[in-house]
């Protein structure tokens, strides 16, 4: 059967061959910094044509700024070595009228300023590259809470000495609830029934939840949509913070995907772990080599990852090439028609998602070509992931990469890896941090 999609043309290697023209051309050096907040912030070492290939050059770097944008998350960029008519033009496409105004738009929400663009003329003065990140331990000592708040349950462990003495998962509603009182009354009652099994006394609280964590505070997400704007701000972003006051003790949040990657850094006893949950879209979570997670906005969803100029626009961001189409169910229903394979119209996207995944479980060639082709798609994202991420080993959930479909997906992705001379290790979570889950490994934030 013919390679699907065959105009894809990988981020990897668009920047790997832009950066070998600008080399043999006479290249420039370039760093971009992007500041997240107080002491920290993130570098990126590149290229560009020292001089023309204007077009080319703004192109490259805004796909860099791109996905520094969404990966780490942040609001203003430096950027030494480049002239100061790319960084307007850079500044033009991030504002209210540039084709970037969804990105800007966005990020505001989340650090409450617009994104700006300075330009540097000396290295010496970007702001130096640095995080505020404690190391985690996989057996915490002490009385611990752990909460686990997704969109359908809310669970919660107690734990002493890291054994767990009390657990409980909660049905309940928060996408559907406009006032913030059910969200903060379902998180405590979590809590209360954990903190009895603790003989009342609690040292320290891990919360884990869906959504945007910027210094503790929630700062978007869908468990909290229907709350109105006008009072977001003042009862969502503390609610997790609030706890601290009500408890008595030190209360950590970090969002669920890099609590996932964290339960998978325990299961290898080791750092250096991205996580990406192929489903509905793409999340990501990240844990460093010192086992912290850094903070990191990982809403790779909207990171580029395919250079196509004519490649599938996001229906959201009106962005083209983004994780999301290329690493969730929606990637596997644009590619069905191509190979032939017609989908139920009025099925839903996690209907026809089983629909091919039972033809693949079946042996059907069609659907097979359909999971390889996910398979180069992870291989050279990961690649592309790795100049930015400093990770060994990429943890693969979701229901993309479950059953025969996914063990096609994962084998490929292995494959390709080893052709392209990478010794990124791709792993499917393991027993202990699927049963572990969120819960108990937010006991060990």
């Amino acid at each position: 059967m013919k390679t699907l999609n065959e105009k894809y043309y990988p981020m990897y290697l668009y920047a790997k061959e832009f950066c070998e023209g600008a080399e043999r051309a006479g290249a420039r050096p370039v760093i971009i910094a992007l500041e997240r907040g107080e002491g920290e912030v993130e570098h990126y070492a590149t290229v560009l044509y020292n001089e023309g290939h204007e077009r080319e050059n703004f192109r490259y770097a805004e796909r860099i700024v791109k996905f520094m944008l969404w990966a780490y998350g942040g609001y203003k960029f430096y950027i030494w070595g480049a002239d100061e008519a790319l960084v307007e033009e850079l500044r033009e496409c991030y504002s209210d009228k540039g084709a970037r105004k969804f990105d800007v738009d966005f990020m505001e929400q989340v650090y409450l300023t617009r994104t700006e663009f300075a330009r540097v003329e000396n290295a010496e003065d970007l702001p130096a590259a640095g995080i505020r990140a404690e190391r985690s331990s996989p057996v915490a000592s002490g009385k611990r809470i752990g909460f686990d708040a997704g969109g359908s349950d809310r669970k919660v462990t107690a734990c002493i000495d890291g054994k767990v003495v009390y657990e409980k998962e909660t049905i309940w509603y928060p996408k559907l609830q406009s006032d913030p009182e059910y969200h903060r009354m379902g998180i405590e009652d979590s809590i209360d029934n954990a903190l009895a099994a603790l003989g009342g006394e609690v040292e320290a609280i891990g919360v884990s939840t869906a959504g945007i964590v910027v210094d503790g505070e929630i700062r978007v997400a869908s468990l909290f949509r229907k709350v109105p704007q006008e009072i977001y701000r003042e009862k969502v972003f503390p609610i997790y913070k609030n706890l601290a006051k009500k408890y008595g003790c030190p209360v950590k949040v970090a969002n669920d995907g890099d609590v996932a990657a964290l339960a998978g850094a325990f299961g290898l006893g080791k750092g250096k772990v991205l996580g990406i949950a192929m489903g509905t879209s793409l999340a990501g979570g990240f844990v460093d080599g010192d086992m912290r997670i850094r903070g990191y906005l990982n809403e790779l969803a909207f990171a580029p990852v395919d250079a196509d100029p004519e490649a599938q626009a996001d229906e959201w961001s009106g962005d083209i090439g983004v994780g999301g189409n290329y690493h969730s169910q929606d990637a596997v229903i644009r590619l069905a028609p191509e190979a032939g394979i017609e989908l139920t119209p009025d099925a839903s996207p996690a209907e026809k998602l089983k629909e091919v995944q039972k033809l693949a479980e079946a042996g059907d060639e069609r659907a097979i070509a359909i999971f390889t082709r996910l398979g180069d798609y992870a291989a050279y994202t990961l690649m592309w992931f790795k100049n930015f991420y400093d990770f060994d080993t990429a943890i693969v959930l979701g229901r993309v990469a479950s059953g025969k479909g996914g063990d096609v997906l994962i084998a490929r992705a292995r494959t390709l890896l080893a052709e392209l001379g990478s010794d990124i290790a791709v792993e499917l979570p393991d027993e202990m941090s699927r049963r572990l889950g969120q819960s108990y490994t937010a006991t060990q934030l």
